[in-house]
C-alpha cells in the first residue's frame, strides 16, 4: 500500500478515533472536576456566580486532559493500523 493510500485509509478511522476520544475525555473530565471540586457541573465562562480561578482552572484542566487522551488515541490508532498494514499513518 503507497504512503499516500495508506494516509487516505487511515483519515476515517481517525475521524472516527477523535470522536470517540472526545466523548471519552468529556466523560473522564466531569468525574476528575467531581472529585477536585466536589461540584457536579465545571463552571462556563460567562458563569456570573463562578470566579476567574475556578474558571480558569476549569479550562486548563479540561485542555489538559482532552490533549493528554487525544494524543494516546492517535498513537494508539496509528500503532494499529501499522499493526495492521505494516506502515505508519503518515
Amino acid at each position: 500500500m503507497s504512503k499516500t493510500v495508506n494516509k487516505l485509509a487511515y483519515k476515517p478511522v481517525g475521524l472516527l478515533l477523535g470522536v470517540g476520544a472526545g466523548i471519552v475525555a468529556g466523560a473522564l473530565f466531569k468525574q476528575v472536576w467531581k472529585m477536585a471540586a466536589g461540584d457536579d457541573d465545571a463552571p462556563n465562562a460567562t458563569d456570573e456566580e463562578r470566579g476567574w480561578g475556578e474558571v480558569l482552572a476549569a479550562a486548563a484542566l479540561q485542555g489538559a486532559i482532552f490533549a493528554v487522551v487525544k494524543a494516546a488515541v492517535d498513537r494508539g490508532g496509528a500503532a494499529g493500523m501499522r499493526r495492521l498494514t505494516g506502515r505508519w499513518p503518515a
